[in-house]
């Protein structure tokens, strides 16, 4: 045969529930089918196939042939594909969106990304979800723009029409610098950061074009990526602000010092849900915002 048969999905069941349990029988009493039935099925997909998918010969246990088990790996994929259309088609029905494009502050703790997340795709197994990392504005300006359903986004001390904000928390932000920088020795006069290089996150978005934030420093290096600030620091390249939770293990170890400057001395980084006020998330969506407003009830604020 040069060219097979179109196999149904009863059929393609039937072979997996044939190779899971090991036996026709056995397959006959998980369908809840006589054995007959079972090993009619896999004939009639074998004939149509055009290639033989157990043998039957040497063993008494039906064993797969070569050509089964590169069956078996399409037919997996066939009956996947098909659950996972129907629990989307499933969600959709009960109103939850198919997707949803989460836009984060590059600022929130990894841990709380990682719960939220954990916990979406167990609430929602069925619901795809795109996700971006920001920094500053950029994360408003791709919820404003309708990149992105639901965002949280750090402070944005301007005023934006149409979003809707909702406290979930802050981070705390710590001066660092490495251990032999300048700085990192003992406590210092107001002023004295201004003549060393201070490393500054930027903001790739025009809301807040012209803003600076805890910025003390005339000499000033910018940089669009925190980890890429994050490594200057520990090689000794300038000082700056870093959410504490990054920096934890560094200061720890001794790899990056805590700064005492008495004109910059870090503090709370407010963060917000936010989503467009014409376009509000549905349960998907609305089930992120509620479980990071509950990271934010129960946690201690010595924890962040």
């Amino acid at each position: 045969m040069s060219d097979p048969g179109q196999p149904t999905l009863d059929q393609l069941r039937v072979f997996i529930a044939v190779v899971e349990t090991g036996s026709f029988a056995a397959a006959a009493r998980k369908l809840n089918r006589a054995t007959s039935v079972i090993s009619y099925t896999i004939a009639n997909l074998e004939t149509q196939l055009g290639v033989t998918l157990f043998d039957r010969l040497s063993t008494k246990k039906p064993q797969l042939t070569l050509e089964g088990r590169t069956v078996l790996a399409e037919a997996r994929s066939v009956s996947h594909g098909i659950d996972n259309l129907r629990a989307k088609v499933k969600s959709m029905l009960r109103g939850i969106e198919p997707e949803v494009h989460l836009a984060l502050d590059v600022m929130l703790p990894a841990s709380r990304v990682m719960d939220a997340l954990k916990a979406f795709r167990k609430e929602f197994p069925s619901v795809s979800l795109r996700l971006y990392v920001e920094a500053l504005g950029a994360v408003t300006q791709i919820v404003l723009n309708r990149t992105a359903t639901v965002g949280i986004s750090g402070p944005l001390d301007v005023d934006v029409l149409g979003l809707e904000r909702i406290g979930v928390g802050f981070v705390q932000l710590v001066p660092v610098a490495a251990p032999d920088h300048p700085l990192a020795g003992g406590s210092h006069a107001p002023g004295a950061a201004r003549s060393h290089i201070q490393l500054v996150l930027t903001d790739r978005s025009p809301l807040t074009q012209g803003h600076e934030f805890a910025v003390v420093g005339t000499h000033t290096w910018r940089l669009a990526d925190l980890g890429a600030k994050h490594m200057l620091l520990k090689e000794g390249i300038g000082w700056g602000n870093m959410p504490e939770p990054m920096v934890r293990d560094d200061l720890a170890a001794g790899r990056l010092v805590q700064l005492d400057l008495p004109d910059c001395k870090g503090g709370p980084y407010r963060l917000q849900a936010i989503y467009r006020t014409d376009t509000p998330p549905g349960p998907a969506g609305h089930f992120l915002i509620e479980h990071f407003q509950a990271q934010d009830a129960k946690t201690p604020i010595a924890a962040w």
